[in-house]
């Protein structure tokens, strides 16, 4: 039994009187490049009422949401990670351009590491911005568990805001049961694998129910949010608090800050975007998708001291793909409920009809579920690479390429809202078209998947290779 909405609003009424502190927003202060990090099980409440119980969930350094690391662009970083959990996993930085044997994907660029054992990750940031990092090993189960924190990459020069200034926003719906505990018996439901995704009932910001933040009047403020979410996309609408964009998927817009120009924001699983707000009175982040859900409160205090001036970052130097000379791929995604599941290939077999309910491989690339042997394509490093993604499935997708950020140049031929837009995720619609293109300068074998994590899992999942 899950949660229903009358039981939300019930549990909700007693938020009046409810004290809510402060979320840890830099729970780890890195003082230096040279850290330890631990995975283990953790108990930890996921909603406030008071008849609500305490969840086993898994999280790193004994904490839900995970420490906040932060470093300096151009640093090199040196993290000894050790596995307590009682299965392997892997630890993916998301969003950073590192070498591909420090991506941390289990099975292509890593082994799992096993419970009991350790493995170093070092590894040097070039780009400024919001990042985050989480499981990748079994992601749609230790995603969903809570193994995810953040990851902030200040300049290299320059000055940065105070934390009473800066604000991260690590957004997570739960599937919780009757009693407020997290749902672990409905992970893996064929169900979520083949339509939306595990959708949960309830959203948490830096692991906390409805947490309240204490903002300086008529100073600016970062908001920096991450959506850790298996699949669910936000929607949030920044003209509501007057909010500014600054970047998305930590890439600075050229002309920020700037208003967004349509709403709502569509803020998809692993996507990130940062908002400047200067706020005058109190105000709330809603989710949209539905009616407005107030999840997260700002409080507007009195004028604060030694207040920072915001100054905006300047844009990451990414390389910019040459119109001429490029390589081009379509692909194409099939499969999911009301989709075309006939022709999907898996492990080197065309799958029948009761193949799919066995393997719960319900998607597909051209055809092909999940990783296969051979690359979906081989580039030579430094070419030039132009993806059209056409979604051919009844569902949105999130689609994430790793070692590499990428331009948006266009949707069903009608352009893009901002040029130039830079992503390492990316939001497809049913039946839409997307082109992408990205230059190809960083050797090595790289994933490109849905962030829909079930998705993930059940078929939407290639690489390609870079050759060095």
């Amino acid at each position: 039994m899950q949660l229903n909405r009358r039981q939300m609003l019930k549990w909700m009424g007693a938020t009046t009187s409810l004290a809510l502190g402060q979320p840890a927003l830099f729970a780890r202060a890195a003082t230096g490049t040279e850290i330890e990090l631990e995975a283990a099980p953790v108990m930890h409440k996921l909603h406030h009422a008071p008849e609500a119980q305490a969840s086993t969930l898994w999280g790193y350094d004994g904490q839900v949401t995970g420490p906040t690391l932060r470093f300096r662009q151009g640093e090199k970083v040196t993290i000894h990670f050790t596995n307590n959990l009682p299965e392997p996993t892997s630890i993916h930085w998301h969003g950073l351009r590192i070498a591909n044997a420090m991506d941390g994907v289990s099975g292509l660029t890593q082994e799992p590491v096993q419970p009991g054992e350790s493995f170093t990750y070092e590894f040097v940031a070039p780009d400024a911005g919001t990042y985050w990092y989480h499981a990748h090993h079994k992601s749609w189960e230790q995603v969903a568990r809570g193994l995810y924190g953040g990851l902030i990459i200040d300049p290299a020069e320059g000055e940065i805001l105070p934390e009473t200034q800066d604000h991260l926003v690590i957004m997570d719906d739960w599937r919780l049961n009757e009693t407020g505990r997290f749902d672990a018996a409905s992970l893996g439901a064929p169900m979520d694998w083949s339509h939306d995704g595990r959708l949960g009932n309830w959203l948490t910001v830096n692991g906390e129910s409805l947490p309240r933040f204490s903002l300086c009047k008529g100073a600016s403020h970062l908001l920096r949010l991450v959506n850790a979410s298996n699949s669910r996309i936000m929607e949030i609408d920044p003209e509501r608090f007057g909010g500014k964009i600054i970047s998305f998927d930590g890439q600075a817009l050229p002309n920020a800050p700037t208003a967004l120009g349509y709403k709502p924001l569509l803020l998809g699983p692993a996507q990130r975007v940062d908002i400047l707000v200067e706020p005058q009175e109190s105000f709330t982040l809603e989710e949209l998708s539905r009616e407005p859900f107030a999840f997260c409160f700002f409080d507007v205090t009195t004028p604060c001291e030694n207040v920072a001036p915001f100054v905006p970052p300047r844009p990451n130097p990414l390389p910019v793909p040459a119109k001429a000379n490029r390589f081009k791929f379509d692909l194409r995604m099939t499969g999911g409920a009301m989709g075309r599941l006939g022709d999907i290939v898996y492990q080197g077999e065309k799958m029948q009809r009761g193949d799919f309910q066995r393997t719960k491989q319900f998607w597909a690339f051209n055809n092909v579920a999940n990783l296969a042997e051979e690359p979906l394509f081989t580039v030579k490093q430094g070419e030039a690479v132009e993806l059209n993604v056409i979604n051919e499935t009844a569902f949105m997708h999130a689609m994430h390429v790793h070692g590499h950020h990428f331009l948006v140049e266009d949707r069903d031929g009608n352009g893009v809202e901002f040029d130039p837009l830079w992503r390492d995720t990316f939001l497809i619609g049913t039946q839409q078209s997307t082109q992408i293109a990205f230059v190809a300068d960083n050797p090595g074998k790289w994933l490109f998947h849905c962030h829909m994590l079930e998705h993930a899992a059940s078929g939407m999942n290639a690489w390609f290779q870079v050759e060095g």
